[in-house]
């Protein structure tokens, strides 16, 4: 009998842990595949989200099984993803397990396995090792092309690498707050970004679009983004933020390219949204799945322009609402001679996924896929979303221990 207790557990987790401190990238398949025999499992899958957030992707490895993408939508591999919980059903030989591999609350995958038998000792030292496991890939990843290419399933432009090298984790999820993102094109985007950092109790937030497309929009928002991220690190008020961008795009391209914007700021203590509108769509107020109200408020030039300091536009959030942040690739998309899609259309889709998805980024995912399927997967600019969900109430319980 395979000995699976918490004690057995402890040694084992630590002697990963000691392991993976110098393990080179391409062994971590092999080390995961050895810890799960080690009680008694196999069959061991590794499955990455792709870039569209459409599939998992089996990542390649001595020791791992590989096998076909699976749909993360009609998929047990896709339920626990999405779910963020272990999913397990029987098999000709045993229990097959899917276990979520989350770092922090950033969704890197499923770590699926097959056991002859499961008890809780198991789940419990299964569930602790697919965290060590996402751990180790968020780590690696930072060294190597090796998962990065595993998540490719078409070819990627240069203005789309660039990209994706700027942005932050897509989702992070916190007691008080959560926040998730998609672009599309994921594979061709140029000019669409987005950042957030989380100081403190401030939740900071920046939704960007370049002017033009291709590498010119990519080199375009890579500056905003840097000088963005240069003036929030300096702790500037968010009309300074706005002057300091403005002053960076103006003085690198000139007065003839430009970055629209929205820069916002969050207490996720009391609810407080404040924001700087620079040529965006007005961000969505969503409260119990509809849309209550355009964000609508003062606003000033694209960024790069030399606007006026601008007005700083305030709401406070009442707790779960949720405010969606998006580019006008969204909505400005039309076939050749049809109607642009348009806000109401946008706003419609928002209130018919909202009551079938539980978390920022299942609505998120949901509604960007519905979206792509409405413009038959029409898609001539960036179109991007970035949902934020503030919860209120406080993290302090995280910081105590009992033993």
């Amino acid at each position: 009998m395979v000995d699976r207790s918490e004690g057995f557990g402890e040694r084992l987790l630590g002697q990963l842990l000691d392991r993976a401190h110098t393990m080179p990238p391409q062994l971590i398949a092999p080390l995961v595949a050895e810890e799960v025999r080690k009680i008694g499992g196999w069959d061991v899958s590794i499955l990455l989200q792709d870039y569209d957030q459409v599939m998992l992707v089996p990542l390649l490895g001595r020791g791992l099984t590989g096998g076909d993408p699976l749909p993360i939508d009609g998929s047990w591999a896709g339920e626990a993803f999405v779910s963020e919980t272990r999913v397990e059903y029987p098999v000709a030989d045993g229990i097959r397990m899917f276990l979520p591999l989350l770092d922090g609350s950033d969704e890197v995958g499923v770590m699926a396995l097959t056991l002859a038998a499961v008890d809780d000792d198991d789940r419990r030292l299964l569930r602790r090792l697919a965290g060590l496991v996402a751990d180790m890939l968020v780590t690696k990843n930072s060294y190597t092309d090796q998962f990065f290419m595993a998540r490719r399933r078409e070819p990627m432009s240069v203005s789309a690498e660039i990209q994706w090298s700027l942005l932050p984790p897509l989702s992070m999820v916190t007691p008080q707050v959560a926040v998730a993102g998609i672009m599309e094109p994921a594979y061709d985007v140029a000019g669409d970004s987005l950042d957030y950092a989380l100081n403190d109790e401030i939740l900071n937030m920046a939704v960007i679009d370049a002017m033009g497309h291709g590498m010119n929009a990519a080199v375009l928002a890579t500056v905003a983004i840097g000088a963005y991220r240069h003036a929030r690190r300096a702790d500037v008020a968010l009309a300074e933020l706005y002057e300091f961008m403005d002053a960076a795009i103006n003085e690198q391209f000139g007065p003839d390219q430009f970055v629209t914007a929205q820069m916002a700021r969050l207490d996720i203590g009391s609810g407080c949204l404040e924001w700087v509108n620079a040529g965006h769509p007005a961000p969505l107020l969503i409260r119990g799945n509809r849309v209550i109200e355009a964000l609508e408020g003062a606003g000033t030039l694209p960024v790069g322009f030399g606007g006026a300091a601008p007005q700083i536009n305030t709401r406070q959030l009442v707790r779960h609402d949720r405010v969606l942040f998006y580019t006008d690739g969204l909505v400005e998309e039309h076939e050749t001679g049809g109607e642009q899609f348009g806000e109401e259309r946008l706003i419609r889709s928002i209130e018919h996924v909202g009551p079938m998805t539980r978390t920022v980024q299942q609505m998120v995912r949901s509604l960007s896929h519905a979206l792509m399927r409405q413009r038959q997967g029409t898609t001539s600019d960036d179109a991007s979303l970035f949902l934020v969900e503030w919860r209120g109430g406080t993290a302090d319980h995280l910081a105590e221990v009992d033993l």
